[in-house]
C-alpha cells in the first residue's frame, strides 16, 4: 500500500497539535499563563519549532488552550436554560465561571492582559460568549422573580469575578458566591 503524499503529515500534524494543548493546559494551569513555551514543548514531546508551527505565538497557544473552556462554559448555560428553577440554574452558571477563574482555568484573563490586536480580538469574543450566556441566564431569572429586576449582567459578572479572584480554593468561592447570591435575589 502506497502512502497518500500529505496524508500522514496531515495525521502527524493533528496529534501534535492535541500533544501540544494538552501540554499547555498542565503547563499553565500548574504555571500560569506566562510559562515558558519551551517546557510546553518538552512536555508535548515536541521541538519547539513544531509549536510555533503550529502556534505562531503565545496568543495563538491560549486561545487554543481556553477554546473549549469557553465553549463549554457556553454550553452549560444554554443547557441550564432549561432547568425548571431559574434561580439555580444562573447561581450554577456563575458557580461554574467562578471556579474556573478561581482555579486558574480563567479564559477571562487568558488575553485580558495583552495590548496585541490578535489577543484583544480573542478576548473580545470570549467576553460576548460569556455575557450572552450570562444575561440569557440572568434574563429568565428576572423573569420569574428569581433575581432582582434592577440587575445588570455587567453587576452580576463583576461580582461574580470579584470574588472569583479572591481566592484560588473553590471551596471558599463557591461559600462567597453563596453569601453574594442573596443579594442577587432581595432587596
Amino acid at each position: 500500500m502506497t502512502a497518500v503524499p500529505g496524508r500522514a503529515r496531515r495525521a502527524d500534524a493533528e496529534r501534535n497539535a492535541r500533544l501540544l494543548v494538552a501540554a499547555a493546559r498542565e503547563v499553565f494551569d500548574e504555571r500560569g499563563p506566562g510559562a515558558p513555551l519551551d517546557e510546553i514543548a518538552k512536555r508535548a514531546g515536541v521541538g519547539n519549532a513544531t509549536l510555533y508551527r503550529h502556534y505562531p505565538t503565545r496568543d495563538d497557544l491560549l486561545a487554543a488552550v481556553y477554546a473549549d473552556e469557553v465553549a463549554a462554559l457556553c454550553e452549560r448555560g444554554a443547557a441550564l436554560l432549561t432547568e425548571a428553577d431559574a434561580g439555580e440554574a444562573l447561581h450554577a452558571w456563575l458557580e461554574s465561571f467562578a471556579v474556573q477563574v478561581a482555579t486558574g482555568r480563567a479564559p477571562a484573563f487568558a488575553g485580558a492582559d495583552g495590548e496585541g490586536a490578535r489577543r484583544t480580538e480573542q478576548f473580545a469574543r470570549w467576553h460576548a460568549a460569556l455575557t450572552r450566556a450570562a444575561e440569557r441566564l440572568l434574563s429568565r431569572a428576572q423573569q420569574e422573580g428569581a433575581a432582582r429586576g434592577d440587575l445588570t449582567v455587567a453587576e452580576v459578572l463583576t461580582l461574580t469575578h470579584a470574588i472569583a479572584t479572591s481566592s484560588t480554593a473553590p471551596d471558599q468561592v463557591r461559600r462567597l458566591l453563596a453569601i453574594a447570591r442573596h443579594g442577587l435575589t432581595s432587596r
